[in-house]
């Protein structure tokens, strides 16, 4: 079991067992010596350090010493894994098979009275209480990003903002994520890839560079592939009509505000512009400030002159009469 499924196990069991069996796996032991003590891996040893337990080993090629754990292990596959489930991420996996094992405690096993959940709770009073912070399961690594901001990971490379290049940055790979700082500050998050030589961007990392080259915009590889709600290609398309190579700065210039505003506010800006008219990157801003502070937009017609004018007559007497001589006859 890797280090975030003991975390994972002692945060779902709420505690921590006195002593844990294991096999020879290679996650806690780095040598066997010659007379059978294991030399511990730097990292078991802090994960241990932090939750206290005691290890224990079996002997190299006996199955038996654990075999209610190979049978439980082979009970998992037979029933939650055959057929092979299919789901879209590792995470609807994980919490589906964790329903299975939820419902397997209403199950009372052969030569018992009780069910496996009554069981259970008497196993989990002999658990010693939590740490009060998790362990932070991952490998830590320190690196430099490269020139083109991208910093590599276990073969893989993933983006950083291009103000990094050439910074040295920590790596903390988890079993699903790539998190990596500068200083105290995080920079990118990833999702994993166990793919072999794959690139990961982050496209707004890469805005800063683009609104400076915004000849490289439909070539820029970080931006492949990038689902985008279409309302954001029928502003482009109407920003360089109108304004030629400035219009695809400020429609890179709008994608930035994506760096500091959620997607749901920058995409209702957007469609919110078109619908009005106001064609420009202080317009989509000015509307994304308006919806998170909740407050009609107040947009200049000086600027904006192809939006329509309202127009504002003053009252005349004259129309009042006309009421009145209709309601008279």
């Amino acid at each position: 079991m890797s280090r975030d499924g003991h975390v994972s196990a002692f945060a779902f069991f709420g505690g921590v067992p006195l002593s844990i069996l294991y096999d020879n796996t290679t996650l806690a032991v780095a040598k066997i010596l010659g007379d059978g003590t294991r030399k511990r891996t730097i990292t078991f040893s802090e994960l241990q350090s932090h939750y206290l337990f005691e290890d224990r080993f079996g002997r190299p090629g006996k199955g038996n010493d654990k075999g209610n754990v190979e049978g439980v292990i082979g009970f998992g596959r037979r029933n939650f894994l055959v057929p092979m489930p299919r789901f879209e991420s590792f995470e609807a996996l994980n919490a589906w098979l964790e329903e299975q094992c939820l419902k397997r405690q209403d199950a009372v096993l052969r030569g018992h009275s009780e069910t496996i959940g009554e069981r259970l709770l008497r196993d989990l009073d002999a658990l010693m209480v939590l740490p009060p912070t998790p362990y932070d399961a991952c490998e830590k690594v320190s690196t430099r990003a490269t020139s083109i901001s991208m910093v590599r990971y276990r073969g893989n490379d993933y983006s950083v903002p291009v103000a990094y290049a050439h910074h040295e940055v920590q790596v903390r790979g988890y079993v699903g994520e790539v998190v990596i700082g500068a200083g105290t500050e995080v920079i990118a998050r990833h999702r994993r890839s166990y793919e072999k030589a794959d690139m990961i961007f982050d496209p707004l990392h890469f805005l800063p560079l683009l609104e400076q080259k915004v000849g490289a915009l439909d070539q820029a590889a970080p931006l492949q592939g990038w689902d985008l709600p279409q309302e954001f290609a029928t502003l482009r398309r109407l920003l360089e009509a109108r304004m030629g190579k400035p219009g695809k700065r400020e429609y890179v210039q709008i994608l930035r505000l994506l760096e500091t505003f959620e997607m749901d506010h920058v995409h209702g800006a957007v469609r919110q512009a078109l619908d009005l008219g106001a064609i420009g990157y202080d317009a989509v801003k000015h509307l994304v400030l308006c919806r998170i502070e909740r407050r009609p937009p107040r947009l200049d017609l000086d600027i904006y002159p192809y939006l329509p004018r309202a127009r504002v007559e003053t009252t005349k007497p004259a129309s009042y009469l006309s009421l009145m001589s209709g309601t008279a006859a």
